[in-house]
């Protein structure tokens, strides 16, 4: 009993830290693609803008890979501990695919895309910026918030038992 019992506190404990994972990590998608995006393409300078994110983008980059870096240890190790692999092969778990999808994009992004375009802005910043690119970065940013949303209202929905009706 005991055992079963440790091993509950070490699930919760596990499940608190990937939940403060994803709310650092997606809250800040959400805050650079509904906050900060927009007042970069609004402002007159491109050149200003893209010096702003540049700078912004080198803080916030570390904070991101943290909690991307928790959400995905604690996310595998609570399907390890639970032993719910065959989850992966039922489609009325259909959040834990897109979990690990949208996880694996933002690591991508993070740790290899990242890392190699603040490396490219090294050399001489970019004097031709043209108008419409934070527009395009945050119609991106747009479309990764959405399909993280609706990824966490679907886990939410989903471990809670709201599942597609079908095999169980």
């Amino acid at each position: 009993m005991r055992t079963i019992i440790i091993i509950m506190d070490e699930l919760i404990l596990v499940r608190v830290l990937h939940v403060l994972g994803v709310v650092l990590w997606i809250g800040g998608v959400a805050m650079v693609t509904l906050v900060l995006l927009p007042m970069l393409a609004g402002m007159p300078s491109a050149t200003e803008a893209m010096e702003i994110f540049a700078r912004f983008r080198q803080r916030f980059a570390a904070q991101a890979r943290i909690s991307t870096l928790i959400v995905g240890l604690t996310g595998f190790y609570m399907v390890y501990a639970l032993d719910v692999w065959q989850r992966f092969v039922q489609w009325q778990y259909w959040w834990m695919h897109t979990m690990v999808l949208i996880w694996l994009l933002f690591s991508v992004m993070l740790f290899a895309m990242e890392p190699r375009s603040r490396r490219q802005a090294a050399v001489p910043a970019q004097k031709n910026i043209p108008p419409g690119m934070f527009v395009k970065i945050q119609r991106k940013h747009m479309a990764l918030l959405i399909l993280s949303l609706i990824t966490i209202a679907g886990a939410v929905a989903g471990s809670h038992g709201w599942l597609i009706p079908g095999n169980r």
